[in-house]
């Protein structure tokens, strides 16, 4: 019988065939798992970068949660981020309290103001898959990433439903933003806030984070004091010099992808005396841990020399040559994970209770070296866009709160605005 029509120069032509669609098949499976080798390209690494953020510290006595109290009670807290973007994640300390916090739920969802959401745009956030979540004392906490619409400069709600807390609370005192407490866990998102209790302070949460993947995308952390906190600006109006800032650099293409993180605490100093933890000691957390960071603006000092006005003249030259020490091994440590670093000079305090012809000095001294050491990749003088030109030791009327606040140390919003607005954008480009 002659075979001719079913062979193939001897072979088969059944395993000419099978080893060709094997052939096949196996390229295909190639291109798929070797994208590198497929006309798709290969998916961008994910990356997160801060929209908003706030120092933790110990709460002072006068500024706990007022009855009745966070212990199996609900607080809502309001925040406004800088950048947008379509997934995000929420973190959470409990590092300066002695006991565990137990979170039950926790709830983000667009806030109408005061303490108003928007119920449809409400999410549950999970932690490794759970809906509670207990923070040890020392501990810390990040939500598992979740779909959020968040617009740029948007207010948002954060809700916790709370279980056992602790005595000694971890939070943010200065916040310019009114929090709401009521009894009982009130996640369901059409409460009724009317009757909650509120409280110009926020609590245990720290920050939040989005994914941004464009090449130009990463966060500026201000590190700094009372003034950098905002105090004098208005209270839930976002008007404090970061705000100003983030807001500045939505305007700009180049930089509408920058982040602006406020790292400043009330009354904080950079190596003794005032509030929170010392500059030097909270640098890590605040600044090198903070996600997509690239630029840092360093804009301390003040209450170290003020706290020190009264001193003799060995004592508080010694705090400058101190402090420049300190800001030298910041910088040193933010370049060393590729941060540029901004120098902001100190302001003018005369006429305020932490002025001295030493302190003054002092301040001139530690300036002058912002200024010219070079140590810094830009100076931001705030010092010379805020004293008064008849008199470079004060600060001028102008920028000056009201009578109530009438400090000559802290800004009005008048003030805030101009420090923002001074920044060049270009610097975050």
């Amino acid at each position: 019988m002659n075979n001719s029509s079913n062979t193939f120069l001897g072979t088969p032509f059944k395993w000419v065939l099978l080893v060709h669609t094997a052939s096949l098949l196996l390229c295909v499976f190639f291109l798929i798992v070797n994208p590198a080798f497929s006309k798709e390209p290969p998916a961008k690494d994910v990356k997160w970068v801060g929209t908003w953020g706030t120092a933790r510290q110990l709460v002072e006595r006068n500024n706990m949660p007022p009855a009745p109290g966070l212990t199996n009670n609900t607080l809502r807290q309001v925040v406004c981020v800088s950048i947008g973007g379509k997934n995000l994640r929420l973190r959470f300390s409990n590092e300066f309290s002695k006991s565990p916090v137990t979170m039950k739920v926790v709830q983000i969802a667009v806030s109408k103001g005061g303490n108003v959401i928007d119920e449809a745009t409400t999410k549950q956030l999970k932690f490794n898959g759970k809906d509670e979540i207990t923070m040890e004392p020392g501990g810390e906490a990040m939500s598992d990433p979740i779909a959020f619409d968040l617009k740029p400069r948007e207010l948002v709600a954060i809700t916790i439903a709370f279980g056992e807390t602790s005595e000694t609370v971890t939070g943010h005192p200065g916040s310019r933003t009114t929090s709401y407490i009521l009894t009982g866990n009130q996640t369901a998102p059409n409460t009724d806030y009317t009757t909650a209790v509120p409280a110009e302070h926020w609590y245990v949460i720290t920050g939040i984070d989005v994914e941004n993947s464009k090449k130009n995308a990463g966060s500026v952390v201000t590190f700094g004091d009372s003034i950098t906190d905002g105090r004098g600006s208005g209270t839930n109006k976002q008007d404090r010099w970061p705000d100003i800032l983030a807001m500045d650099l939505l305007k700009n293409k180049a930089t509408r992808n920058v982040g602006v993180l406020n790292m400043g605490i009330g009354g904080n100093a950079v190596l003794r005396g005032g509030l929170g933890p010392y500059a030097i000691s909270r640098f890590e957390h605040d600044v090198l841990k903070q996600s997509g960071i690239k630029w840092l603006i360093i804009f301390e000092g003040t209450n170290d020399i003020g706290g020190a006005a009264r001193r003799d003249s060995a004592t508080i030259s010694k705090i400058a040559t101190d402090l420049i020490a300190a800001f030298d091994k910041m910088i040193t440590e933010a370049h060393a994970k590729g941060i540029k670093v901004y120098g902001a000079t100190i302001t003018p305090f005369k006429k305020n209770g932490y002025y001295s012809a030493n302190s003054e000095r002092t301040r001139q001294k530690v300036n002058e070296w912002i200024r010219t050491s070079g140590k810094y990749d830009a100076v931001i003088d705030f010092d010379k866009i805020t004293r008064d030109t008849a008199d470079p030791e004060i600060m001028s009327e102008t920028f000056v709160p009201g009578p109530n606040a009438n400090d000559h140390l802290h800004l009005n919003e008048v003030g805030y605005k101009t420090m923002g607005d001074s920044i060049d954008p270009a610097l975050f480009e």
